[in-house]
Formats: C-alpha cells, structure tokens, sequence
C-alpha cells in the first residue's frame, strides 16, 4: 500500500468523521455531550455521592474537536492527492 493510498483514504475517513460532529449532523455532539454527562452520573454514584454530576464538557467542545479533525482530515486528503500527482 503506497502512501497516497493511506493518505486518502485516513484523511477521508478523519473528514467525514470531523465533519460530522462539527456540523452536528444527526446530533452527534449532542449526543455525545448527553453520553459524557452519564457517565459522569455513573461515576459519581459509584463513589457514594448522590448530588448531581458535575458537567464535563459541553456540545461546543464536541464540535470544535470535530472541527479540528476535520481540517486535518482535510490536509491529509489534499496530501494524499498531491502524492498522486507526483
């Protein structure tokens, strides 16, 4: 497997991946952020306290985290067509 083969196909993947919680599609973040605070109700009960859980991040950590991986996701696609051109 060369290198364009691996470039394009990791940075789609981190692309689309990205994009998805960056652009909240189907509600990936929310979902996630929802995910993350029963957990963290899980681990609070676990240990004996029964208040309310403390929020650990929120929706827009989630999408900014997808934006990141998406714009690397993107410079690897770019990366991986410019080793096909070469």
């Amino acid at each position: 497997m060369n290198a364009a083969t691996f470039l394009l196909t990791f940075g789609g993947v981190s692309l689309v991946a990205g994009a998805t919680f960056a652009l909240n599609i189907l509600g990936a973040a929310d979902a996630k952020e929802r995910y993350a605070a029963a957990n963290a109700e899980l681990a609070m009960h676990s240990l004996g306290e029964l208040g309310p859980p403390k929020r650990v991040t929120s929706k827009q950590v989630y999408r900014f985290l997808g934006t990141v991986v998406a714009l690397a996701g993107l410079v690897l696609t770019l990366g991986g067509l410019l080793e096909l051109t070469a």
